[in-house]
């Protein structure tokens, strides 16, 4: 039995150095392995993970940042719009007044004028009538100087 214990250790030892091997490869230093693995991985998730929110809150904050200016410049567009409209009213309002003005102007300058056309003739025909009377006048002194004339003759 000696020789089949011999043969016995000597198949033993070889296995018993595979088995060694093995739960060395696969054994505490495999898990050990998956652990450290597992936890360096679970940092990097968790410090991309943290990346990301801080990355989400940068981008909120510029979105809401940008949110109010668009609102700013909005509502500037609303103040701006309801000046020239404002404006716009008044120089309507101001090109009417000047129209009306215009127009009555141009009606009392037609006035005059039809005043001055009858004036004028009026003017006409009061001289002809001063012309007819002093050519009456004169006449009567003729015919009177005539008649002197005559008289004395």
């Amino acid at each position: 039995m000696s020789e089949e214990k011999q043969n016995q250790s000597l198949m033993t030892k070889p296995k018993k150095i595979w088995n060694d091997a093995l739960r060395m490869v696969k054994g505490e230093d495999v898990n050990q392995l998956m652990e450290s693995f597992t936890a360096e991985m679970t940092l990097v998730a968790e410090g991309l993970c943290e990346d990301q929110n801080t990355l989400r809150s940068e981008v909120n904050r510029m979105m809401n940042e940008e949110d109010r200016r668009l609102q700013r410049q909005e509502a500037r567009i609303g103040e701006l719009e309801t000046l020239l409209e404002e404006q716009q009213k008044e120089h309507d309002r101001t090109v009417t007044e000047l129209r009306n003005r215009l127009a009555t102007l141009e009606k009392q300058q037609k006035e005059r004028e039809r005043q001055d056309r009858a004036g004028k003739g009026k003017k006409e025909r009061n001289r002809i009538r001063d012309l007819t009377v002093l050519i009456l006048v004169a006449a009567a002194a003729v015919i009177a100087v005539v008649l002197v004339i005559k008289l004395v003759k």
